[in-house]
């Protein structure tokens, strides 16, 4: 069955055009907000060192982001529900760059969880409220997709650079280095934003009570839980794809590191095709991402062993997972088009949940169980996912 989008034909009433130099100023501010949220990953050990932590605690620079993300998500667009949503976007990005100045300078471990705070902020904060902005932003309910796809672009490009560039970076000019030179990029997005981005007064009241409240909506608490066992399934597998490429498929660090480039790769051009299928076609693109990973999660644990089937396995896999955001987030406008903020807020909260869940249930099946056993519970969660998405389409 196909799904109406049903939102406002006009944007803003001011013009008759998307503005597409607004929707590109906020993709480079998602490439900024999904880089500095995984950026530690690849710095975790001259971080340790410098502020005399363990890696272990070090690591807790991304836990302590997720949290704050999740926080925001729910409740700080409530505390800022009548402030005009461009000023929102504004001052998210200013404490984005605060994060990274934050980071960069702390003096002590203490001061980095601060700036790391800021980062979670950020991300809980935006993310919650992108989809409502960018139906704000375009003309008519089929760029909405495309919109969406494009935002996208810039958390595919980071997911692709973050890691190799905060590696290399590392290297050369320090972490302290790598986190300074995000300040004045994240001042360039603040001016570019000023400069494109429209009065968007706020229009509806957003509260925890709210947000929780559409749940009675049973096409959206379908759709909401299809999103989450999405979210489990490919972080549980996702998340763990280095040891697997180290100890089943055999791969060399400079090898591995074009594997990951691949499915990079193949994120990107799944972002970039994603917007114009899902015009036509969304529930289709709904139940059958999912789908298509649950195979290609079987497909490795049957082929992990070989390099070359690995690594094309791979590129799949990117092609596939990464458009999942665009997909729900264009459906997620078409079932609640009028509540878009406090369905945001929900969503974010739950996909950070569950790349936490996935991580955490994806760890103790790799632990105890051997890698096969992460890789098939995220194949199970993924089919779980496609069976709820065919579910919400036929509800709507």
């Amino acid at each position: 069955m196909s799904i109406e989008l049903t939102l406002n034909e006009t944007s803003l009433g001011e013009s008759a055009a998307t503005r597409w130099s607004a929707v590109t100023c906020l993709s480079l501010l998602t490439f900024l907000l999904v880089g500095l949220e995984f950026l530690p990953v690849s710095l975790l050990t001259p971080i340790a060192g410098d502020l005399s932590v363990s890696e272990g605690q070090a690591g807790l620079a991304i836990t302590v982001s997720g949290v704050f993300a999740v926080a925001t998500s729910l409740f700080g667009n409530a505390i800022l529900t009548k402030i005009d949503r461009r000023t929102v976007v504004l001052l998210y990005t200013a404490v984005l760059a605060a994060s990274s100045l934050a980071v960069a300078l702390a003096p002590n471990f203490l001061v980095f969880l601060v700036g790391r705070v800021l980062v979670g902020v950020s991300i809980g904060g935006f993310w919650s409220l992108s989809t409502a902005i960018l139906a704000r932003l375009a003309s008519s309910r089929r760029d909405l997709p495309k919109a969406i796809a494009l935002l996208q672009g810039g958390t595919a490009f980071a997911l692709v650079l973050a890691a190799p560039l905060g590696s290399f970076l590392g290297g050369l000019i320090g972490w302290r280095g790598t986190f300074l030179i995000t300040v004045p990029i994240a001042i360039a997005g603040l001016i570019w934003q000023l400069a494109v981005l429209p009065s968007m007064p706020a229009t509806s009241t957003v509260s925890v009570a709210r947000i929780f409240g559409l749940l009675r909506n049973r096409r959206l608490a379908i759709g909401m839980a299809a999103t989450g066992l999405a979210f489990i399934g490919q972080n549980a597998l996702s998340i763990y794809l280095r040891p697997f490429l180290e100890g089943v498929t055999g791969l060399e660090l400079n090898v591995l590191s074009m594997v990951l480039l691949g499915l990079g790769v193949g994120g990107l051009a799944g972002t970039s095709i994603i917007g114009f299928v899902a015009r036509r076609h969304l529930l289709l693109v709904l139940v059958g991402l999912p789908a298509a990973l649950a195979v290609l999660a079987l497909l490795l644990i049957a082929l992990g062993p070989f390099a070359a089937a690995t690594a094309s396995l791979l590129v799949l896999w990117g092609f596939f997972s990464t458009p999942i955001p665009v997909a729900w987030n264009t459906w997620m406008a078409a079932i609640v088009p009028g509540e878009l903020e406090a369905a945001g807020g929900l969503q974010v909260a739950l996909i950070q949940l569950a790349i936490a869940g996935g991580a955490l249930a994806g760890g103790m099946l790799f632990d105890t169980a051997g890698w096969w056993s992460t890789f098939l519970l995220a194949a199970c969660l993924l089919a779980g996912s496609a069976a709820l998405a065919a579910l919400a389409g036929r509800h709507s």
